[in-house]
């Protein structure tokens, strides 16, 4: 049984068990390197996402006595919580709303659904409700949705389900599921079904359904009897039902270092994500958005590194288009006490204390609705990310540090630091693109290891500052000069005449500001990193000398004829092609995935008129967690993420093929781009 699933079968429960363990700065970090400042890079041209405004979320449980009291409200109110998600996780799929019961589970008296949609009305914050699809019917839901409908109560956001994909089908069952089919094919019909009958008592609603996080279990699977993975079956299905879908996501890992080293596999994740998406879910894929649910940690839920995790996970995730970000939980119960980092953890998923104690009473929680470090740290994210601001690349050359930048409407730009090390402060120097900060001091708030509060002051410069051991860090740094008359921002770009080397963006206008707009410039990419492809005075531009199979990030900035240049447009991800006719043609296939490991296969064709007495395939793997552990029909080898495969004898219009057990340990992303000889080949 994946690890990943064990927590998730005890969540659900207020006593949870669980193991917390005191992480390390990883071997290859010298105390030296420690001591060397740190290159932090804020790239304003690198326009991401816009901040949405339901993007901070926590999840309410209908087990939860606290749900709805006014203490609790507050709370979540400082915090800035702008969706709360109920009736909580694996429950929803017992929970029936009419009497507000969930056979077989505890529901807490006064959390019925009328208390909740008081509390989060009380916040002013959004709902995000799940719809029972284990052991309820389409009608039960749409009655739910006419319910709200008729009480006016401000009921957008409905996801099909939770977690569905643990209702056995693939071997492991924590999930209630009443229905004789349990295939992803089912749960997309139910999912139509059910659509169908909530928008027939309220058109207005949007409707999610439960996918699996790329690269997490059972991401990759095709069961008995299935056409595809879970995904691919429900988005093929239920694509023109859906408005976004719900993807989970808890990093498995034993140490605290190596848990938050898993926030750089978010953006392929993300990626992945997308990507099937767009090749599953039929015409106007792009209007399905995306949502994160659920998140935690197994180790360091309540101290520093539940807190660096949050912070990192949000920031990430908000980057990359995803528009509601939820915490598991709001109260959750208390596991095995541990020491993390000097701070005593208690295993426990909420981000407020449930003030209980061991069976024994040796052990209590801090006295209830004590904030624990996650809960601070989304205080902190509602300062960094307010609805309307747009996140840009930032990046650090020091991998113990993380850094997220967002532009505010008035010129300000917000930079948020994290320092992994939970034993070294690092010193930072701060280098920004495309922007030009003032002389002032920064504002700056912390949130270090130990801390019971954030603190503010003016401090360092906006070039310079110094990060505690194990923090969080939050400067706002005013421009050199006013952005009145700016431009706005240019529309997002398109692709077209995609090849292995080239292609043509396109994007809408921007409007002027105080002067006329003079020309757009087109940027690739790469956090905090950027490279001009060039400029034009029209609105598209045709970018060469690309490499083939590469996947870019493209944003476009208009600057007027004052020199002043707009906010960056919304990015534009794609990936090049391979040539059209080549001396090798190669075809890759995922012949068989068990979510963490696959068998390739790849036939290679030699399009060449003379035979090839020896003959060397190379390709690079996306991402460092990929490797090749076998491989059979030619010789294997890899090093770093370039792998050879060297063979002899390929006859002149003659194919070869190799296999390969592949090992990964985050999202798979496929290479895209082989070259046979040197040749860069044609993908079949």
């Amino acid at each position: 049984m994946p690890s990943a699933i064990v927590h998730r079968i005890a969540r659900g429960a207020l006593l949870l068990g669980g193991a917390a363990l005191l992480s390390a700065v990883p071997p290859s970090v010298s105390a030296s390197a420690a001591t060397t400042p740190v290159a932090v890079t804020v790239n304003a041209p690198a326009g991401l996402a816009v901040v949405p405004g339901a993007a901070l979320g926590v999840n309410d449980a209908v087990w939860d006595a606290q749900l709805g009291t006014t203490a609790v409200s507050d709370l979540l109110d400082a915090a800035g919580v702008q969706m709360i998600r109920y009736p909580g996780g694996s429950y929803a799929d017992i929970y029936h709303w009419r009497d507000n019961t969930a056979p077989g589970g505890y529901v807490a008296p006064d959390t019925d659904f009328d208390t909740f949609m008081a509390s989060v009305q009380r916040i002013g914050a959004e709902p995000m409700i799940i719809a029972n699809y284990g052991t309820g019917t389409p009608e039960e839901a749409a009655g739910w949705v006419r319910y709200a409908r008729d009480k006016d109560y401000p009921a957008r956001f409905w996801t099909i389900g939770n977690e569905n994909y643990g209702n056995g089908h693939y071997g492991s069952a924590w999930e209630a599921d009443d229905h004789a089919d349990k295939s992803p094919a089912a749960y997309a019909q139910g999912v139509v079904d059910y659509a169908e009958a909530m928008r027939a008592a309220d058109p207005d609603i949007k409707i999610g359904a439960v996918l699996t996080m790329p690269g997490n279990w059972p991401d990759g699977l095709v069961a008995e009897g299935d056409a595809g993975t879970w995904n691919q079956e429900v988005l093929t299905r239920a694509g023109a039902a859906i408005d976004f879908v719900d993807v989970h996501w808890y990093p498995a890992e034993t140490t605290a270092a190596a848990t938050l080293a898993k926030t750089g596999q978010l953006d392929d994740a993300m990626h992945l994500l997308r990507e099937q998406i767009d090749r599953y879910a039929g015409p106007h894929a792009d209007r399905i958005k995306i949502s994160m649910t659920e998140t935690n940690v197994d180790v360091g839920r309540n101290t520093q590194p539940g807190a660096l995790f949050l912070a990192d996970t949000y920031s990430e995730l908000l980057e990359n288009g995803v528009f509601t970000v939820h915490w598991w939980n709001v109260h959750n119960g208390m596991g095995e006490v541990s020491t993390v980092a000097g701070q005593t953890d208690y295993a426990d998923y909420g981000m407020l204390s449930s003030g209980n104690c061991q069976s024994d009473g040796t052990v209590c929680e801090p006295p209830l609705n004590t904030p624990f470090p996650a809960y601070r740290a989304l205080g902190m994210m509602s300062s960094f990310v307010r609805p309307g601001d747009q996140l840009i690349g930032a990046g650090a050359d020091d991998p113990l540090v993380a850094a997220h930048a967002a532009r505010r409407p008035d010129g300000d730009l917000a930079v948020l630091l994290i320092n992994r090390d939970p034993d070294r402060e690092r010193s930072v120097t701060l280098d920004y693109r495309g922007w030009t900060p003032g002389s002032g001091t920064p504002t700056v708030a912390t949130l270090g290891n130990g801390d019971t509060a954030v603190h503010t002051a003016t401090a360092g410069t906006a070039t310079a500052q110094t990060l505690p051991p194990y923090s969080l860090t939050l400067l706002t740094v005013h421009p050199a000069t006013a952005p009145t008359g700016a431009p706005h921002a240019p529309g997002q770009p398109t692709a077209t005449a995609v090849t292995d080397h080239a292609a043509t963006f396109t994007w809408a206008a921007a409007g002027a500001g105080g002067h006329p707009i003079a020309k757009y410039e087109v940027y690739r990419n790469d956090g905090g990193v950027s490279e001009q492809l060039g400029e034009t005075p029209g609105t598209s531009f045709t970018a060469g000398n690309l490499r083939p199979g590469t996947r870019y990030t493209v944003t476009v900035v208009a600057r007027d004829a004052a020199g002043r240049a707009s906010w960056s447009s919304p990015p534009l991800t794609f990936t090049t092609g391979t040539p059209a006719t080549s001396a090798c043609t190669v075809r890759l296939t995922d012949t068989n995935d068990w979510g963490n490991g696959f068998v390739g296969s790849i036939d290679i064709t030699n399009n060449d008129g003379e035979a090839l007495p020896g003959w060397t395939l190379a390709f690079t793997w996306p991402t460092p967690w990929q490797s090749v552990d076998s491989g059979w029909n030619a010789t294997w080898a890899q090093s770093g993420r370039t792998v050879r495969v060297t063979g002899t004898g390929l006859g002149a219009d003659q194919t070869v093929t190799v296999g390969f057990v592949g090992s990964y340990s985050g999202p798979n992303v496929l290479p895209a781009a082989f070259t046979l000889n040197g040749t860069v080949c044609t993908t079949g």
